[in-house]
């Protein structure tokens, strides 16, 4: 059976070195969803593909689809490089962390387009140095809040999950699925009015735009988003710091 070709825009979220000279790719593509690949003789000095396949990379892939679990790379086009992002060590480290959540938390093969904007939304925002805290704690923390939400995985902030409650909410549940009211609070930690103000403008907000707070209000907000993610879609991310 003759295979298939495919094109598509693509995020690099992982490239493993593979064989003698080819390069396995853990994608995120925008019309396909999670994507494994293999791109043979990758890493030969003369190869086509020159440094593209890398992490944190945009491109116009075209892919080659088999019989085999993995599709094969044939053309790559570069859309971004993000290069600024490559020369500062914490945007660096905040795009791999970004990359390490889609991995984890998106594993299907359907397409997700807010998520796959999402991703490159803050690549280009940690390329920008001219934003501020382009790679604090606070835009990671809204990117991470903003990707459960495309995941369908987002906590309940506007009343309690357990009992439907809209006043006294002074705690956080991750099994409950959401923040909750003071007469529903067993099994929860204290959540401040200050974290729960930060998850709500970090929905309403642009990312590039993360709202302010201190540091133990963004402590608990991380709690919260990690255990919402870990008891409904049983996915445990890293720190976000």
């Amino acid at each position: 059976m003759r295979g298939t070709t495919v094109k598509t825009e693509v995020v690099v979220l992982r490239s493993i070195r593979y064989g003698e000279a080819d390069r396995i790719l853990h994608l995120y593509s925008a019309t396909r969803g999670r994507v494994g690949a293999i791109a043979k003789g990758a890493r030969r000095p003369r190869s086509r593909f020159g440094g593209r396949l890398e992490p944190f990379f945009r491109l116009d892939l075209v892919l080659h689809e088999g019989r085999g679990e993995l599709l094969t790379v044939t053309s790559a086009a570069t859309v971004d490089g993000y290069p600024r992002l490559r020369s500062s060590g914490p945007a660096l480290s905040a795009g791999a962390r970004a990359c390490d959540a889609v991995l984890r938390l998106l594993d299907s093969a359907e397409p997700n387009p807010p998520a796959y904007n999402l991703l490159c939304r803050y690549l280009a925002i940690l390329d920008d140095q001219s934003l501020e805290r382009a790679a604090g704690i606070e835009t990671a923390l809204s990117f991470r809040f903003k990707l459960a939400l495309a995941a369908g995985f987002a906590p309940e902030l506007a009343c309690c999950a357990r009992c439907g409650e809209a006043e006294r909410l002074s705690g956080f549940s991750g099994a409950a699925g959401g923040v909750v009211c003071a007469g529903c609070e067993a099994g929860s930690f204290e959540l401040s009015e200050e974290a729960h103000r930060f998850m709500v403008e970090a929905v309403a907000r642009p990312l590039s735009e993360a709202p302010d707070a201190g540091e133990r209000a963004l402590r608990q907000v991380e709690r919260a988003v990690g255990e919402t993610l870990e008891h409904h879609a049983h996915v445990r991310l890293r720190s976000a710091a």
